[in-house]
């Protein structure tokens, strides 16, 4: 049976190009659903959902958003009509994958509508050139596809009819393989684990003791977007408990580190009330390399340990860090569910052991007891003699996420 794919676009620049994807994607036996955000004059081609609709969904009308000269506002009031419609079909069964195919400002709007879907939704971003400065932008921590179509989305030769008809391709492809979002589910129990290259170690320990005890792991990269994918999931119902090895990317946000996850990073897991174990991992140290913004500040006290030509890392100032140690209260402030801190007292990552340079456990034991001072719950705080590397580690965040996932059990 054919599948629902929205496909949005702006019909006033891209008539041609988007009638060819909807052609395209019918010719494979699915239903093409096209979705105008035309801000620039009334489209000749005729949309399931018009450029009128979406202006008034988004708080506008139509004639407003044309004669408009604020690109910032009308583009916001599309967005949000456009995110409207998809959540509506969304709602009514109506929709089974999203594309969207125009400039950066297509492919903006297309991946603000993607993230607020769930997870499982096939999603395909197609632009003309997938400029870094705005990819992060595009993916943020969706799970969406961007095909970057290397010309730009002009006339109707045969390139791009060619790359218009691989955009076809994959959304169709992706719809066709996935499975209903809405039967997604996990093994129970179920973990999430986040880790970095310099907490391997520990958390491949962690991996194989909740693997023995019949726990089902599942691990994500605390690079800034796999962290943040991870919260999205979390907020979906996914997940019976996390272990926060790596929690940094929040003073990484607040800083403007290289892994930033954004100010709302462990917010999901407190709002669901599921448990969490914490690893400081991260939360003293940071990057220091060639493209560290304020890079002069994290060097200054001479204190760098080069890993290779594009990363260092150094420690954050100790202001820096009782900065970090409020925020982190806060979040353990409003969490609705159980929390308990692991803290290894010989450094925090493989980076800072004994002999390190960047080994400093008396500025770690001060944002240890910044954190207390901040608390206005109780918090466990577990403290083990070695480095997060260790086996003691691991051994001490499996056993705490164990025995709250055994209480909750006993409270079925």
């Amino acid at each position: 049976m054919g599948k629902k794919i929205l496909v949005i676009g702006s019909l006033d620049t891209k008539g041609d190009q988007l009638s060819f994807l909807k052609e395209r994607i019918e010719a494979r036996g699915h239903e093409a659903m096209l979705l105008d955000v035309s801000m620039g004059g009334r489209a000749p081609v005729k949309a399931e959902f018009g450029a009128e609709e979406i202006a008034r969904l988004g708080g506008k009308d139509i004639d407003e958003i044309i004669h408009s000269r604020d690109r910032f506002d009308i583009t916001n009031a599309m967005t949000r009509g456009a995110q409207l419609k998809a959540l509506d079909l969304l709602s009514r069964r109506q929709l089974d994958g999203v594309v969207s195919l125009g400039g950066a400002t297509i492919a903006l709007l297309g991946s603000q509508v993607m993230s607020r879907l769930p997870f499982g939704i096939p999603k395909v971003i197609g632009v003309p050139a997938a400029q870094p400065v705005y990819v992060g932008k595009w993916f943020g921590s969706n799970d969406s596809v961007v095909m970057q179509l290397i010309m730009e989305i002009a006339g109707m030769n045969d390139l791009v009819k060619n790359a218009i008809a691989q955009v076809a391709g994959v959304i169709s492809g992706m719809v066709e393989e996935a499975m209903d979002y809405s039967s997604l589910r996990l093994p129970y129990p179920s973990i999430a684990v986040t880790e970095l290259g310099f907490s391997d170690q520990c958390a491949r320990n962690v991996e194989r003791l909740l693997t023995g005890k019949g726990y089902h792991v599942y691990t994500f990269h605390a690079q800034g977007i796999s962290d943040q994918a991870m919260d999205r999931l979390i907020s979906q119902g996914f997940f019976d408990g996390v272990i926060e090895i790596v929690p940094a990317g929040l003073i990484e946000e607040r800083f403007k580190g290289n892994r930033p996850a954004g100010m709302s990073r462990l917010d999901a897991a407190g709002e669901r009330g599921i448990p969490q174990v914490w690893a400081p991992c991260c939360l003293n140290i940071t990057g220091a390399g060639p493209t560290r913004h304020n890079r002069e500040k994290y060097v200054a006290s001479g204190k760098v340990l080069g890993i290779d030509e594009m990363r260092a890392m150094a420690r954050f100032p100790l202001d820096e860090m009782i900065v970090g140690a409020e925020l982190y209260a806060e979040k353990i402030n409003k969490a609705k569910g159980p929390i308990k801190l692991i803290v290894p007292l010989r450094g925090w990552s493989s980076l800072d052991r004994e002999g390190s340079i960047l080994y400093d456990p008396d500025s770690d034991r001060i944002f240890v007891e910044e954190l207390k001072k901040r608390l206005t719950v109780s918090l466990p705080i577990e403290e083990v003699d070695c480095n997060l590397e260790d086996p003691a580690a691991a051994e001490a965040l499996v056993n705490a996420m164990t025995a709250f996932i055994e209480a909750k059990k006993g409270e079925v």
